[in-house]
């Protein structure tokens, strides 16, 4: 039988009526919502909008986020959506890469603005070199001029606006016009097994129409709760990486379902969407880097405990790949290869029950089949738990 993360599962209501959900209802909601109960016959297109995008400042890890979610998914499927532009990978939630659809590229790059610009003017020292020093309205113009011929490269997005600024870095005016203007990273990056560096072109050249004018900021917390939900006022803040998002929520009242956690916070939900049974078995499932599962609460109990957040966040902002038995992380992975093979290791937090290890054993070696079909040969190697 499936470990288990001990909670109460029973449901009851707290002081102003509304239910409380337990650590486990939580769970398979989210679950549920991030289409990890089971595969699902979903194309890639609709599977990207409903999980409102997914984290992709690496290349690789939505292939494998994918994958892990959708019956019948292939590389392709997606490095064509790449390649005929529906999809596109763009700074936008937490000011961070992600792959998005065309339409939401439009309509989120708009609605995350702000964030990008306290990540600029706040958060980063490329803001600080050129605050004071370039006009802002100046840099985005020039740099939307160096765009227009073809897309550049970071380097030589940064070398042709020093010809404006030469006092100041190139990395840093690259970094700026980044912030500023709507960038979209173009193939081949994003393209899985495809190497080359980052190329930059603005989302509307690439995409052929404009941003979205007035996008609606409540439509995407409805999208946000409906792929992440039931959620509170912070966890939506940590997800979009906007702030004094309060009076959209309460805005929303009438829309909504609400209810509590076990620690009394108000939590917000859409309604009919699933609220599975908390004891409901689950399959394992391997999560890849920086998949948004762990990233979109500011309170992430319902996924993964505090002590083992902090083995997988690295210092310098790498989320690693975990995987989930019974619904919780329970340890990371990766693949190592050389010319021999390819190794799936297994790094269990704790020991693992036979069944649970069979059947990461079982979905690992499905993994090895997709991530590394070129391998001469597969192994999967479980370290000592805890080690």
């Amino acid at each position: 039988m499936a470990t288990r993360m001990p909670a109460s599962s029973r449901p009851h209501n707290g002081e102003d009526g509304a239910p409380v959900l337990s650590t486990r209802a939580l769970n398979r909601a989210l679950l549920a919502r991030q289409l990890l109960l089971r595969r699902h016959e979903l194309g890639v297109l609709d599977a990207v909008t409903r999980l409102v995008g997914l984290q992709a400042q690496a290349p690789n890890p939505p292939y494998i986020g994918l994958w892990t979610r959708l019956d019948g998914f292939a590389i392709e499927d997606l490095a064509g959506a790449l390649q005929d532009r529906s999809l596109t990978r763009i700074a936008v939630m937490r000011s961070t890469v992600h792959l998005v659809t065309a339409q939401d590229c439009r309509t989120l790059r708009p609605l995350t603005q702000p964030a990008l610009d306290r990540d600029l003017w706040v958060g980063s020292g490329s803001g600080k070199a050129v605050d004071g020093v370039v006009d802002p309205a100046e840099l985005a113009a020039a740099a939307r001029a160096a765009l227009a011929g073809a897309p550049l490269t970071t380097a030589e997005l940064g070398e042709a606006l020093r010809q404006r600024w030469p006092e100041v870095a190139a990395r840093h005016l690259a970094y700026a016009a980044r912030t500023l203007l709507p960038l979209v990273q173009v193939p081949p990056r994003g393209i899985w097994g495809v190497g080359g560096r980052t190329r930059y072109a603005t989302a509307e050249s690439w995409l052929g129409e404009p941003l979205t004018a007035g996008p609606s900021l409540q439509e995407v917390v409805l999208r946000y709760l409906a792929a992440y939900g039931p959620a509170t006022v912070k966890d939506v803040q940590l997800w979009s990486g906007l702030t004094r998002l309060r009076p959209v929520l309460d805005g929303l009242r009438d829309r909504l379902r609400t209810f509590r956690d076990g620690s009394g916070h108000e939590l917000f939900d859409v309604p009919g969407a699933p609220l599975p049974d908390p004891d409901l078995p689950v399959p394992v499932r391997f999560l890849p880097e920086f998949d948004n599962i762990l990233l979109s609460h500011a309170d992430r109990g319902r996924i993964i405990t505090d002590e083992d957040r902090r083995r997988i966040f690295t210092r310098n902002g790498i989320v690693r790949a975990t995987f989930l038995v019974d619904g919780f992380v329970r340890g990371m992975w990766a693949i190592d290869r050389d010319r021999d093979g390819a190794v799936l290791r297994v790094e269990p937090f704790a020991p693992l029950g036979a069944p649970d290890r069979a059947a990461l054993s079982e979905e690992g070696a499905r993994l090895l089949a997709f991530a590394a079909a070129d391998a001469r040969a597969h192994d999967i190697r479980f370290a000592p738990p805890g080690g």
